[in-house]
């Protein structure tokens, strides 16, 4: 029993970590139920390195020295408890599973549990960062028992992403908290997403900036502090890739059609079930679903027509406009995810620290971004914040910038081109920062056909009203006043 780490899947994913743990110094055994896989990955990108192959697992758990520590690579859901199923018989107490994919927290949790009460140890841990992530340094949040971190910590501080102020990890907190904050991580990166594309679709579309001009937008934004980040910068270089085939930008060769693996669902679900408002992030998802009604869009585009007017402003005073639209919703978005946060460590017992939830995105993931530092030193400020818009420094910048953010979604709409997720962002922040909602008349529409009752904001208690024999007792003359 040498090896210090095992890493069972050899997907890019679970090859790349394997690599980065090895890299950093900790044997590593592997094993795929491919035995081709096993074989080739020996052969190529670990040769030469300190693994040990594994083509059963009792051979793979036999090479482990103790406790075990077995990082689990494998698709998400049914495969992922086939292979807890296959290892339990082989494992001994306190061994430490580590489920690394993309698991759905409630899955996450369910395993903690039953693994607890058998005396082994569980991990749920998301990984951000992609393939290239995997390798050099992901960002990653495990959560479940804090026993089995603590035995992981030096592994896992090694392989992480390196920042000014620590390694990429922390320990998240108990159950499925690790795979929850991936998920909202993930529905906070669906939103980033839909909005830089909304930036690019007014440029594009109605400002007519070709692709060499959105680079040099978008690169230029990269280097400010408010739009610094990893998405920003790959979509500065999207922008300089030609089609070898057509000759122009390889961008406008993809099909508007975009996938999504269900985090961002996900994410909108839990959201509903424990009331919490993230408008920006179920705007993107809608996007994404609406974008795959191709057929349908054409076909309608023939029919339904739209404005006729075109943009006849300035250019370059527009572009800033839009920039400072993006960083307004940006900081929506981030305010909505980390909203969702704070209300699922009350009713999930995670205790989170919001403030190293933001600091262990600052590497690593995809999310990456300068002003996750603003939001990281907003929660240690405050712990307690209830919204990220309230902060000092995000409050000025927000009220410093909707004038050209409402002059943008206006455009928008005065042109016809679709901002879901800008006009979602601003109809949050104008819902948040008014004192008095319509909903009183919800409220009042909901007793009259359901009786549900309702509360004053002149006296306490709860109030039911017979509607259609007190409407039908006032005057018609007091009625039209």
């Amino acid at each position: 029993m040498t090896q210090q780490f095992g890493v069972i899947g050899l997907a890019v994913m679970g090859e790349n970590l394997a690599l980065n743990v090895e890299r950093n110094g900790f044997p590593v055994a592997v094993y795929n139920r491919s035995r081709e896989k096993t074989d080739e990955f020996m052969a190529t990108r670990a040769k030469g390195k300190n693994f040990v192959a594994a083509y059963t697992l009792e051979d793979f758990v036999a090479s482990l020295e103790r406790p075990r520590k077995i990082l689990i690579m494998v698709k998400a859901g049914a495969p992922v408890d086939a292979v807890i199923d296959q290892l339990k018989p082989l494992l001994d107490e306190g061994d430490i599973l580590i489920d690394g994919g993309n698991s759905l927290f409630t899955d996450t949790q369910r395993r903690a549990a039953a693994l607890e009460s058998e005396k082994f140890t569980f991990i749920g841990m998301g990984v951000s960062g992609g393939e290239e992530g995997a390798l050099l340094g992901p960002s990653l949040m495990p959560g479940g028992t804090k026993q089995a971190y603590d035995y992981l910590e030096p592994i896992l501080t090694r392989i992480a992403a390196q920042v000014d102020d620590g390694p990429c990890v922390t320990y998240i907190g108990p159950g499925g908290a690790g795979h929850y904050v991936k998920m909202v991580h993930n529905g906070i990166e669906y939103g980033d997403m839909q909005l830089i594309a909304e930036a690019y679709d007014l440029m594009k579309n109605v400002l007519g900036l070709n692709a060499t001009q959105l680079h040099e937008v978008f690169a230029e934004w990269n280097t400010t502090d408010e739009l610094n980040s990893y998405l920003i910068e790959i979509t500065a270089d999207v922008f300089k890739v030609m089609d070898p085939d057509t000759g122009i930008p390889l961008v406008d060769e993809i099909l508007d059609a975009a996938g999504q693996k269900g985090t961002g669902r996900w994410t909108v679900d839990n959201a509903l079930e424990i009331g919490v408002p993230i408008p920006t992030i179920i705007a993107a998802v809608t996007a994404r679903i609406m974008s795959s009604y191709k057929q349908e869009r054409v076909a309608a585009a023939k029919e339904l027509v739209g404005p006729s007017t075109t943009f006849d402003g300035d250019v370059k005073a527009f572009v800033a406009k839009v920039r400072d639209a993006l960083y307004c919703s940006k900081m929506c978005s981030y305010a909505q995810g980390m909203a969702l946060l704070s209300k699922a460590s009350q009713v999930y017992g995670f205790n989170l620290n919001l403030g190293e939830c933001a600091r262990i995105w600052k590497g690593g993931c995809i999310i990456r971004a300068g002003f996750l530092n603003k939001i990281k030193h907003a929660f240690d400020d405050n712990p307690s914040l209830p919204n990220l818009l309230l902060a000092p420094e995000f409050k000025q910048s927000i009220l410093d910038r909707q004038s050209a953010w409402r002059e943008v979604v206006a455009t928008a709409a005065r042109l016809g081109i679709a901002v879901p997720a800008f006009s979602a962002s601003l109809d949050y922040f104008d819902s948040y920062r008014r004192d008095r909602l319509p909903q009183n008349l919800t409220q009042a529409q909901r007793d009259y056909f359901g009786a549900h009752t309702y509360e004053r904001i002149d006296k306490p208690g709860v109030f039911h009203t017979d509607w259609i024999h007190v409407a039908d007792e006032v005057p018609e003359p007091m009625m039209a006043k």
